[in-house]
């Protein structure tokens, strides 16, 4: 057992606070009173939430959106002596604050990439649950970690074991390739027929997992995995085509690191973000995460399957984008997100996100990165050709 008599306490900003990872991460800090303090949470939409988070927690800062919902938490907040922050602007600052050791970046989509980047430039320890970052701007994000000396743990379930798995050096000499574990999500045994007339609420019902409807989506058309191995190309410093994808059904192995010796290591656990979150926030060293331990019994199965990539073509085209480079994952990214938005809204079938996303892609093609102003227009001009391609009729 570590020896908590000599452990730092780290203070954190919880970024993306009353999403699943950041609700699994303030369970986590409360489970270790004496090694965490809460600096900061930020909300979006759920405002009830995080004001029942912070009445809880009591962090010193919480970060809103806008005016009105500052308003609405000053009400529920009144005399709690915490301060309300608003916008974008404000979530860079709690990220990059002198009294901040660790920040858990877990807000959805590209609106994470500016406090990201925030907190890599301040060399902050950056947990890193937000893929979008490392997607839409990995080489300036992993250019800032270098510059300042942050360090920065992946949150991911799959980048997180790769992280366990890999030398403890984290030298890459001797690996031969990474295998990146996905479930499949709900569809993955459908038809192509099928799959046609998937609804919103069977795509977001995942069998192993609690997330988000987005990222469900997402896991459900294979997007999630294809952001995620961008995403792995960042992180190990990886070549896509040393990244095998394999379907594991059952989301006990988390992912493998495979040996030039023909070892394969592999990270085991039950499907429970606490677990990667617990290792983030206390490492190097092992704490209790709340998750159930794994049950070596006869129900224990263990299968795979390689993904079907004309079924579910998101997983090919985060291939494409990738080995393209450039700006070309942030239009990707983008085109996503509204596609994804549109079907959760009824206002598109499940094959059409992945024909738009291609669509927008072609006419768009990759560019140099250059800054981040710059994947911020590209991010722009992606989404407004989403958006008009919602409206043309099919042909």
């Amino acid at each position: 057992m570590t020896d908590h008599t000599d452990v730092l306490r780290q203070t954190v900003s919880v970024l993306g606070a009353t999403g699943s990872v950041g609700c699994n991460t303030l369970d986590v800090i409360e489970r270790h009173p004496d090694r965490f303090d809460l600096f900061a949470i930020s909300g979006h939409r759920n405002l009830d939430r995080l004001a029942e988070q912070a009445l809880r927690f009591r962090p010193r800062y919480v970060v809103v959106p806008d005016d009105t919902g500052r308003t609405q938490l000053l009400e529920r907040l009144s005399g709690q002596g915490t301060e309300i922050l608003v916008g974008e602007a404000a979530l860079a600052d709690v990220a990059a604050h002198p009294d901040v050791d660790t920040v858990m970046a877990a807000i959805v989509g590209s609106a994470g990439l500016s406090s990201s980047l925030a907190a890599a430039r301040a060399g902050k320890r950056l947990l890193l649950a937000n893929k979008e970052s490392l997607v839409v701007a990995g080489h300036l994000l992993m250019a800032a970690v270098a510059e300042s000396g942050a360090e920065l743990l992946p949150i991911d379930s799959e980048h997180n074991a790769i992280f366990q798995c890999m030398p403890s050096d984290h030298r890459r000499q001797g690996i031969a390739s990474v295998l990146l574990t996905a479930s499949g999500g709900p569809l993955r045994d459908m038809s192509a027929g099928q799959l046609a007339g998937v609804t919103p609420e069977q795509a977001v019902a995942h069998p192993n997992w609690s997330m988000g409807r987005k990222i469900s989506v997402d896991s459900a058309s294979l997007m999630n995995k294809g952001l995620e191995l961008i995403e792995a190309c960042w992180l190990f410093d990886l070549t896509p085509d040393q990244i095998e994808v394999v379907i594991h059904p059952q989301s006990v192995i988390h992912s493998m690191v495979r040996y030039l010796d023909g070892s394969v290591i592999a990270q085991m656990g039950t499907p429970d973000m606490r677990t990667p979150i617990a290792y983030g926030l206390a490492y190097p060293d092992r704490i209790v995460s709340g998750a159930e331990p794994l049950a070596f019994d006869p129900t224990l199965q263990l299968t795979f399957d390689t993904p079907d990539r004309d079924r579910f073509p998101c997983l090919r085209l985060a291939e494409e984008a990738i080995a393209d480079g450039g700006t070309l994952p942030a239009v990707l990214n983008a085109a996503n997100e509204i596609t994804v938005a549109a079907f959760l809204d009824r206002r598109l079938s499940f094959p059409d996100i992945a024909r738009i996303n291609e669509a927008v892609m072609n006419q768009m093609g990759a560019e140099p990165v250059q800054s981040v102003e710059q994947l911020l227009s590209v991010d722009a001009r992606a989404r407004a050709l989403a958006d008009q391609a919602l409206e043309e009729p099919r042909t």
